[in-house]
């Protein structure tokens, strides 16, 4: 444990100055050369995308030119940070020789130093200087690059090509079918002559295996899988609560979408390890294998959902007949995005005219609308069914019968609203002639559906698996518990922040994925780069990984203030016979450090120093002074309690008219446990600048005071030695102080007396006086002694 300690602290503490020296010398050795080769690297691409530049004019290769602009910046960024601590170190060691005097000579051995760093630093310099410029020419390349990708994009949308229902777009298509079913012929031969050439010169042993193998994938495996998962989830074994549902329909995803997309990966493995694949079909193979797991994705999200045959498991609000035909009109759209994505390739590997492609994406589109329009009449239906039902409980709930709750359905309308909308677009724009606008619409259409409910899907799983893992009586949470201390509803609160935690990063990777789908991949890349370069406030610049050690190095300084106060408390303190009150201010004090310390060290590994953090207090001073005054004062006054201690735990005090016994002083109030078991909270100011009465301090006694009067001719010392006796027999009253007993007054035929006893303890007091009062009229009554009060009244009657 204590290594462990040790570790941490080294990481959190930073490299030690041999480390660091190493690393100086590894980075004059290595990293110098590494760097200025990324520098040329950059300067050679860039060079590349400007010629690239000249013969684009399609969106994929814009796209690949874009994306090489920006690997280049980040080359010739990545080049400048590490050449920039070599020109610092330089610097540094320039410094040392001092400056050079005008008209001074210096000793030859220092001279010729002074020419070697100089030369040095020059050629440093020149190559930052250089990276710098390369990362802003590559900066503002790919910045045109994606205006030209924007405005080609909305040429491509806005394009009016011809409406399928126009007879010239059909005898257009005419013309050229011809001439496209050659060419596609031609690829066919192409294709068939190579897989021929290829079993002829390596065998059909490697291509049947990977056929073999997808079969494998596709069938067996993957209904075992499935079958697997199904039973887990039902066993007794399985995690109890909703992750069975939620982890059920994960695991069902993955399966779904991996085992198809790895069988098409066996196909096309299989035969380009014999070159079975004409260099003109590369592409389409590798279309192939993205498009069968695009599609198995799209059909694997909604079997997880909907799962039609086993109602319990369902994780989407429909009932039966809606899960089985929209799983039905998804697998459809799963199947004619893969067919889309597959003939588009086929279509540029054969290069087929325009006419045919225009109409093919013509086509694709309306066949996205079909499949929308379908999905928005069983929604419909759907809808209709749940107001009928809720119609006939409302109905049921006047006649008498309990009202059940009605289900909300506030997706379905945003999911009936968007899908209008971009079926009457799309209609419209297909039926004018923009086919490109239609198509883009329908695929978006689908592909953000299909991106909110897996995002849906896995924020669900991240709160159920969270709560799950970080529960009091899971198993994790049942080690975690014995092995750290946490009670257990810390290690709930744990659980809900982990859920929070998870929840924002799957909407930041949605929101990204959501960027990428819109076609914007480069814009993404800039984010996390700027994310992982850092955040600039003002001079300081925040790094993720040094908000990650920062907050790693404050969660094991407050652990070592709490290590640390509970030693104190149950090791060392009770060892040094000091009284409960001082061991708690000790402690407490002990404990504030402790958290200023761990806060401090937290900052100081983010990089804001101490004479950052005094610019800070002394702007915020004034504000806090006005602000904050009243915590300020019971926070300063609470300081004065623990180091002064005029009351301390265990005082008995009375401050105005409430009185009772400390519990716990904090920096900012204390704790009185008052007579009736109430807590009394107290500002910490109210016991420094008021008056109060403390009965306990210094050790004080308790005195006990008993008033009563007898009548005149009663025998006033055997009244004496009466009290004296029964003081004597309690065993609360002390012998020393004795207890006394006075005359106060004689006056109207009675003797007053006036007696005091003393106790241990102010708190015993009152308990001690009733009890002695008690015995007083045993033994009064007992020897006959009358006692009076001054007020008495005796009425005479007369017979007569």
């Amino acid at each position: 444990m204590r290594a462990w300690l040790l570790a941490l602290l080294l990481v959190g503490a930073g490299p030690w100055p041999c480390a660091a020296l190493a690393a100086g010398n590894v980075a004059d050795e290595v990293d110098l050369p590494q760097a200025r080769q990324r520098i040329e690297q950059a300067g050679d691409a860039l060079q590349a995308v400007r010629l690239g530049l000249d013969d684009a004019d399609a969106q994929e290769t814009l796209r690949t030119l874009s994306e090489r602009a920006q690997q280049a910046r980040r080359d010739a960024e990545a080049g400048v940070q590490a050449l920039q601590p070599a020109l610092e170190r330089m610097d540094a060691r320039i410094a040392q020789l001092g400056p050079l005097q005008e008209g001074a000579t210096e000793e030859r051995g220092i001279a010729r130093q002074r020419g070697v760093l100089e030369q040095q630093r020059s050629q440093l310099d020149a190559d930052v200087k250089r990276g710098r410029l390369l990362a802003e020419e590559a900066r503002q390349l790919g910045d045109s690059i994606e205006k030209m990708r924007t405005q080609q994009f909305g040429a491509q949308l806005g394009r009016k090509v011809g409406s399928p229902l126009s007879p010239v777009l059909w005898r257009k298509f005419a013309d050229s079918l011809p001439g496209d079913l050659q060419r596609i012929r031609a690829l066919y031969r192409q294709a068939g002559n190579a897989l021929h050439d290829a079993v002829a010169a390596h065998g059909a042993k490697v291509p049947s295996l990977g056929v073999l193998l997808a079969l494998l994938l596709v069938l067996p495996l993957q209904f075992w899988l499935r079958r697997f998962g199904r039973r887990r989830a039902a066993s007794a074994q399985a995690p109890a609560g909703r992750l069975r549902r939620t982890g059920l329909a994960v695991w069902l995803l993955l399966v779904g979408t991996l085992l198809p997309g790895l069988a098409a990966l066996a196909v096309v493995g299989g035969l380009r390890a014999v070159s079975a694949i004409p260099p003109r079909l590369e592409s389409v193979a590798d279309v192939l294998v993205t498009a069968t797991f695009v599609s198995a994705f799209i059909a694997a999200v909604a079997a997880c959902l909907l799962v039609p045959r086993r109602p319990s498991w369902r994780l989407a609000n429909v009932d039966d007949a809606s899960a089985r035909r929209l799983l039905a009109l998804a697998r459809g759209a799963a199947a004619l995005t893969w067919a889309t994505l597959l003939l588009r390739a086929l279509a540029r590997a054969a290069r087929t005219s325009q006419v045919s492609a225009v109409l093919l994406d013509g086509l694709v589109a309306l066949g996205y609308v079909a499949l929308i329009m379908a999905m928005l009449v069983t929604l419909t239906r759907l809808h209709r069914r749940r107001a009928a039902d809720a119609m006939r409980a409302e109905q049921r709930a006047d006649a008498g019968a309990a009202k059940p709750l009605r289900l909300r359905s506030g997706w379905l309308v945003l999911a009936r609203l968007g899908g209008h909308l971009t079926v009457l677009a799309a209609l419209l724009a297909t039926l004018l002639g923009y086919l490109n606008f239609a198509l883009f619409a329908t695929q978006q259409m689908v592909g953000v559906t299909v991106l909110v409910l897996v995002v849906s899907l896995l924020l669900k799983f991240a709160d159920d698996l969270s709560l799950w893992l970080l529960a009091p009586d899971s198993g994790f949470g049942r080690v975690l518990r014995l092995s750290t201390g946490l009670q257990p509803a810390q290690l709930e609160q744990a659980g809900v922040l982990l859920s929070a935690l998870l929840r924002v990063v799957l909407v930041l990777l949605g929101l990204a994925a959501l960027v990428a789908l819109f076609g914007n991949a480069s814009a993404l890349y800039d984010w996390t780069a700027a994310l992982g370069s850092g955040l600039k406030i003002g001079d300081q610049l925040l790094k993720p990984s040094s908000l990650l050690w920062a907050a790693l190095v404050l969660v094991l300084g407050l652990g070592l203030a709490r290590i640390l106060q509970q030693w104190l408390v149950g090791t060392y303190l009770p060892k040094t016979g000091l009284d409960a009150g001082v061991r708690n201010s000790v402690s407490t004090v002990a404990r504030y450090l402790g958290i200023v310390l761990a806060v401090l060290w937290a900052l100081a590994t983010l990089g804001i120093g101490f004479e950052k953090l005094a610019l800070l207090a002394s702007a915020l001073s004034v504000g806090i002074g006005f602000g904050l005054q009243a915590i300020t004062q019971n926070f300063v006054s609470g300081l004065i309690l623990l180091a002064e201690r005029p009351v301390k735990i265990g005082d008995w005090i009375k401050i105005g008219d409430q009185e009772g016994d400390i519990r716990r002083i904090s920096v900012r109030s204390t704790e009185i446990q008052v007579g009736d078991r109430s807590t009394l909270i107290v500002p910490n100011s109210e016991l420094i600048t008021k008056t109060i009465r403390n009965m306990t301090m210094a050790g004080a006694l308790g005195r006990v005071q008993l008033q009563f009067s007898v009548p005149l001719n009663t025998d006033v010392a055997q009244v004496r030695q009466l009290l004296l006796d029964m003081f004597a027999g309690h065993e609360g009253v002390l012998d020393d102080p004795a207890p006394s007993v006075f005359i106060d007054s004689i006056a109207g035929g009675l003797v007053a007396l006036n007696c005091f006893a003393y106790v241990s303890s102010p708190r015993n007091v009152y308990g001690t006086r009733s009890e002695l009062l008690f015995e007083l009229l045993r033994r009064t009554a007992e020897q006959g002694i009358a006692l009076v009060t001054p007020t008495d009244i005796h009425l005479v009657r007369d017979d007569q």
